[in-house]
């Protein structure tokens, strides 16, 4: 049963005068749209990390051969077609024809050969497409095949996922980059060009329509998939990690779009007749509290259960967006609650129990060893995420340390795999899109693949017997049963813990128009 079809309905139902200005002429301010992200990206390697400020940068410079629209139907994006042949076997994807980089050169076979096959290596997806290639090879200036050992139904699925790691298109001399190394050059194909001239880390990122882009002549643009119109000369994000500050920009026509504005300003924000308080992501992200499974002590499987039953939901969900009962959802488990793999299955063990959690935790045999918790300073949901964590892992009575930080940082240290006395870690909280937990097949912290996997790097064998056996079920119905398997084993082994779930809300001058539910991206906007 097709991905797809199991799905349908998931998307459904789900001080300004400070800020810093490159030192170049502006173009006309309609054509100009100045945008607060929610971090400042540690990285902008969109395959090197998860992180989703990377993965929007990813979509203003990179392209994609498929695409999925709000439907969870994939797309032709780069792609002109594609054929199946050989049972299901042998792919045959023909690029569309004038594709080019920014740098002028055509977009090649090879360079998306190479782009896969580094993509294959950090991405959930991408890692059962190597497990089941045969070869890819290309077959002339236009078209490549795909060959498998057996059948992968969500092969297109895979290409045109919408979420990190997203399988973008780059230069083969790119692409050959060692996947667990960043890349240095940021040429894609895509609507927009990075201006690296003047980036100024840590405050301003600037992007120029790329005016030899050439978006699809048919479709309509719904999620990452459609015609990549764009109506603008320049995109230039504002790094503004003061809460204030940013929305003081908003209100005073400074920024057109703060992306993840505090819960505690929306009501402001709200009353201001020129900014509108809308919905991002209609199915929600999923807070999550992250163990390193390499290190002490959360190497230690008794632990991390013995922290399960502390668990409160809510205690996390209201400190990331308030007590609306419309923004929030708890009683979740690991996959996202408008999936139909959805399951409650061990979820009764969070229970904010204090007293049950001291009890396992001092029959865990631990030791009094340190616990290093990242957290985040300018980045609102994982920042209250690891705020309500630090004092619960305190009120438990644990060594904790907590070292604040910038999520650009964060980012980057998170892939330290050294013990805490060289500047590793213990715990970390982020956030994912529900996008990304629908069901086993991307889901990356559900994975027990170890070190191939993503941080905190957990090994569980049975987790992976149980993802392939999901891979192979007949039906919904076994498919079901399957998650609730995992589930009910995550509770055992403790990957992560679920945190709750809450929708997102952006913020916009009532003069953007356009902007795509889903993912922040930068095509069919316009301002009035």
């Amino acid at each position: 049963m097709k991905r797809r079809d199991l799905l349908l309905g998931a998307a459904a139902m789900a001080a300004s005068a400070g800020l810093a200005r490159p030192a170049i002429a502006q173009p006309a301010a309609a054509r100009v749209l100045r945008m607060v992200p929610h971090a400042n990206p540690g990285s902008l390697d969109p395959i090197w990390t998860t992180a989703y400020v990377t993965r929007n940068f990813g979509y203003l410079v990179f392209d994609t051969l498929f695409a999925t629209n709000e439907r969870l139907e994939v797309e032709p994006q780069m792609a002109e077609g594609h054929t199946v042949e050989d049972d299901g076997k042998r792919y045959i994807i023909t690029l569309r024809d004038g594709l080019r980089f920014h740098d002028g050169e055509p977009v090649r076979p090879a360079d998306c050969i190479a782009s896969l096959e580094r993509w294959s290596k950090r991405d959930s997806m991408g890692q059962r497409l190597a497990a089941l290639l045969d070869e890819m090879r290309p077959l002339d200036d236009r078209r490549f095949e795909i060959r498998l050992k057996r059948p992968f139904s969500l092969l297109l699925t895979a290409l045109g996922k919408p979420s990190s790691n997203v399988p973008f298109i780059m230069p083969e001399r790119i692409a050959r980059t060692d996947p667990f190394k960043q890349i240095e050059e940021f040429v894609g194909s895509g609507p927009f060009r990075f201006n690296r001239d003047e980036w100024v880390p840590g405050s301003v990122l600037t992007f120029a329509r790329n005016e030899h882009y050439r978006p699809r002549s048919s479709g309509t643009p719904s999620l990452t998939a459609g015609p990549k119109v764009v109506h603008l000369d320049r995109v230039e994000w504002r790094v503004i990690p003061d809460a204030s500050t940013a929305g003081a920009a908003l209100q005073a026509g400074e920024v057109d779009w703060w992306e993840q504005p505090n819960p505690d300003l929306m009501p402001l924000l709200r009353r201001h007749r020129q900014i509108e308080v809308t919905t991002q992501d209609p199915v929600g992200l999923a807070g999550i509290m992250r163990f390193n499974h390499l290190q002490p002590p959360f190497d230690n499987a008794a632990l991390r259960r013995a922290i399960v039953p502390a668990i409160n939901q809510m205690d996390f969900m209201i400190a990331v967006n308030g007590t609306d009962p419309a923004g929030i959802r708890t009683g979740t488990g690991f996959f996202a609650s408008v999936s139909p793999l959805a399951t409650s299955a061990g979820v009764e063990a969070m229970k904010g129990d204090l007293a049950a959690a001291r009890a396992a935790i001092k029959a865990s045999g631990y030791n009094g060893e340190r616990i290093v918790i990242l957290g985040p300073t300018d980045i609102n949901a994982p920042k209250a995420l690891s705020e309500v964590t630090h004092d619960l892992l305190r009120r438990l009575e644990l060594n904790v340390d907590f070292q604040a930080m910038d999520w650009g940082t964060v980012v980057q240290r998170r892939n330290s795999r050294e013990p805490v006395e060289r500047g590793g870690w213990s715990v970390l909280c982020t956030a994912f899109g529900g996008y990304d937990f629908l069901d086993p097949s991307g889901h990356l912290p559900l994975r027990g693949n170890g070190t191939q996997g993503w941080v905190g790097w957990p090994t569980s064998a049975r987790l992976e017997e149980l993802r392939e056996a999901w891979f192979d079920a007949p039906d919904l119905a076994a498919q079901k049963r399957i998650a609730a398997e995992m589930q009910a084993l995550a509770f055992q082994e403790v990957p992560y813990l679920p945190l709750g779930e809450y929708i997102q809300f952006t913020a916009l001058r009532r003069n953007v128009q356009g902007m795509l539910k889903g993912v922040p991206v930068f095509w069919n906007i316009r301002k009035a």
